[in-house]
């Protein structure tokens, strides 16, 4: 199907699921960010009047024009908004309508109040207090700068001693769609999926699966012996759910990499073929990998792309591929090919880049039906 026929029909099947979202049940975790949306100064123009570095490039020249002699920078403060791979993406489901229970560290014993208009829309547990990162916005990419003393508090024994075994055990089990993010950044995350599988999945496999993701997160930063841990992990879950492992490009070629693929060209079709060699690799049900012009799904009927509504001057970034995420994830829940689940993954971050805000269904139907042209 063609981008023009596929766009209309995706539309018209997501208004017609749109009672059936309400009715979906998802448990996401574990990590939580206050997050700090910033921009670099370029030139002051006056007090509150301001150009800004345009692109990593440009910070790049002026950083090594700087080496050896120092320098000053100007950021700017857009917006203070929750933050993390979990509580963006629940936001995101949330906001479709699905009745999200999100598990993380929002602010112990008080919730942080950038996660107070989440916890109206959706059931929050909170068990530590959250990271923070500063995230410096260019228009082709982003820089996030973390603090992140806090996760070492998002670890099992918080977990069973603020949600209670008996919740967590229903809640992993009962939910329509269960997702674990972030696991680079919480380093007891391998630990909590040994103890799930251990202590709170049931021992025979259940006939009905629900849907389970997961996001590693910009693994670059662990070793290749963790990773592939990791995925190991990852795949056990397969007992007791239909596994998705999501990607975005920089991921896919750390992963090809840790998998012993080669990931040298950067073209569409060889990130698709890379796509297809991990998937391969792994005893999962989809793979989803999505840079930022568009998306790629595979399974065992093979694989599909789907280009995005690239957008060139975003309004924001941070939490792009999280929304890219929730939007694949509901298009999966509600039993769509992978063609379409990346139509409704690549809608939720186009109109999330271009309005700051999370779609709910009638909004993405709206933004499929009126492609926009940038």
């Amino acid at each position: 199907m063609n981008p023009e026929e596929l766009r209309p029909f995706v539309a018209s099947k997501l208004a017609a699921a749109k009672a059936i979202v309400p009715k979906l049940t998802a448990t996401v975790g574990f990590d939580g960010f206050v997050d700090e949306i910033i921009r670099v100064v370029d030139k002051r123009e006056a007090l509150d009047k301001y150009t800004f570095v345009p692109t990593m490039t440009k910070l790049a020249e002026k950083v090594a024009g700087a080496a050896g002699k120092s320098t000053n920078m100007q950021l700017v403060v857009q917006m203070m908004k929750l933050g993390g791979n979990g509580p963006i993406m629940a936001n995101a489901l949330a906001s479709m309508g699905l009745k999200v229970t999100y598990i993380g560290n929002l602010g112990f014993p008080n919730l942080h109040s950038v996660f107070e208009p989440m916890a109206k829309r959706a059931k929050v547990i909170s068990i530590a207090d959250p990271g923070h990162t500063d995230a410096l916005e260019f228009e082709d990419g982003k820089i996030m700068l973390g603090k992140h003393e806090t996760l070492g508090d998002v670890n099992w024994q918080n977990i069973v001693k603020r949600v209670g075994l008996p919740t967590l055990k229903k809640l992993l089990t009962g939910s329509s769609f269960v997702a674990y993010v972030n696991w680079t950044m919480l380093p007891h995350m391998s630990d909590i999926w040994r103890q799930i599988l251990s202590k709170a999945l049931p021992k025979a496999e259940p006939k009905h699966k629900p849907v389970v993701f997961f996001d590693l997160a910009d693994p670059e930063k662990r070793t290749a012996a963790d990773i592939r841990e990791a995925l190991d992990l990852i795949q056990k879950f397969g007992r007791f759910y239909r596994v998705i492992l999501g990607l975005n490009q920089k991921e896919a070629h750390e992963i090809g990499e840790v998998l012993g693929i080669n990931t040298d060209d950067e073209s569409k079709d060889s990130i698709q073929e890379l796509a297809e060699k991990i998937f391969a690799a792994l005893k999962i049900e989809r793979l989803v990998v999505h840079p930022t012009a568009y998306a790629v799904a595979v399974d065992a009927k093979g694989s599909a792309l789907v280009d995005g509504p690239f957008c060139v001057r975003p309004l924001i970034t941070t939490g792009a591929g999280d929304h890219f995420n929730a939007g694949f994830c509901l298009g999966n829940l509600l039993g769509f090919d992978k063609e379409m689940s990346l139509l409704v993954g690549v809608s939720t971050s186009g109109f999330y880049v271009r309005t700051g805000k999370s779609p709910a269904v009638a909004d993405l139907v709206k933004f499929m039906r009126n492609w926009p042209s940038n």
